[in-house]
């Protein structure tokens, strides 16, 4: 197997203080071209270092309880009653043009959504006007009813069509003569100008927390991108990350690969200024005093995880600003 397209960019997160990113939000009351804007031009003064863009083209109004991330695998949309949402390419080009430095990525795109050769030239063109600040988080999907809506490749190819709409859009950018031939996407003649200025390309971040992920992560990415609460894969605690850690780095040994090439990330989707308890009844990790979080957060860094997303959401602008602040003002200056 042969590594030669993974991206010097992968390692920007290589230095030994730890990065951390938000979610900025795409749908509901607070998806304004003010308060997106807002968000995240403080969120560059505060401090972070990524802005993560979700991913759905339609909301179906049916959907089956399959979501990875919840307990009952209810996702919070088919509750709410919210349905607007920003398509995420679009909110990505846009977040560039109103930041300077901070970092732009999908949280994560949903690679079989798209054609190919359209996400390598958004990209691309993305990386280009934002002056190389552009991370692909790529993910597989979990929503059959979405993937029904937009005609794509049947649902259960889903990872066989991530892997190539992957390797073809690392052909887009990186080949002198890009050309790509496998079941789903095949493409031969073509110019794919402009190329990113990331060389050799943007770098390219694996979610997901099963086994078929892991094995994409050491195939194709740069990076682990896993959600620490999956209920299925729970990793909402140092031993339960490191034993699936544990997994992805044999995986990469059997394949040839050096696991050091592997730059981790994580999103923490339960972080809180209010100690909460775990499944165990136990405090859960990444919440509680500022100590206690950046104490969770630095013993994660010691086995290796180099970027952190953390849950700032709030329901309204001034509280998400607060919660920001929060983690910026009191918990950052403690991650030695």
């Amino acid at each position: 197997m042969i590594y030669s397209t993974f991206s010097s960019a992968a390692v920007d997160n290589l230095e030994i203080k730890m990065k951390f990113g938000l979610a900025i939000p795409n749908r509901g009351p607070m998806a304004t071209a003010e308060c997106i804007k807002e968000i995240a031009q403080k969120a560059e003064q505060f401090g972070y270092h990524y802005l993560a863009v979700p991913d759905h083209i339609v909301v179906p109004r049916k959907i089956d309880p399959n979501y990875p991330y919840s307990e009952t695998g209810e996702f919070v949309w088919t509750s709410d009653g919210v349905t607007d949402c920003m398509e995420q390419f679009t909110l990505l080009a846009w977040l560039a043009a109103v930041t300077n430095e901070i970092r732009v990525m999908t949280s994560v795109a949903v690679i079989p959504h798209r054609n190919p050769l359209f996400m390598a030239k958004s990209i691309a063109t993305t990386d280009v006007l934002s002056g190389g600040r552009v991370t692909i988080g790529c993910g597989a999907g979990w929503m059959q009813e979405e993937f029904d809506a937009l005609n794509l490749p049947d649902f259960s190819a889903r990872g066989k069509v991530t892997h190539e709409y992957i390797s073809a859009m690392k052909s887009a950018w990186v080949d002198p003569d890009p050309a790509y031939s496998g079941e789903f996407v095949k493409f031969a003649n073509v110019d794919t100008d402009p190329r990113p200025i990331q060389k050799p390309h943007p770098p390219i971040w694996i979610g997901g927390e099963s086994m078929p992920a892991l094995r994409r992560a050491v195939a194709l990415g740069d990076a682990w991108y896993p959600f620490g609460s999956n209920p299925k894969f729970r990793m909402d605690k140092l031993e339960t990350y490191v034993a699936r850690l544990s997994i992805l780095h044999q995986l990469a040994e059997d394949a040839g690969r050096d696991p050091k090439s592997i730059s981790l990330a994580y999103n923490c989707a339960f972080h809180s200024a209010n100690p909460k308890k775990d499944v165990d009844g136990n405090r859960q990790t990444f919440t509680g005093s500022p100590e206690q979080r950046a104490e969770d957060i630095e013993a994660f860094q010691d086995v290796g995880l180099q970027t952190m997303i953390v849950n700032v959401a709030a329901g309204e602008k001034s509280a998400m600003l607060d919660r920001m602040a929060e983690f910026s003002e009191n918990v950052m200056p403690l991650v030695k």
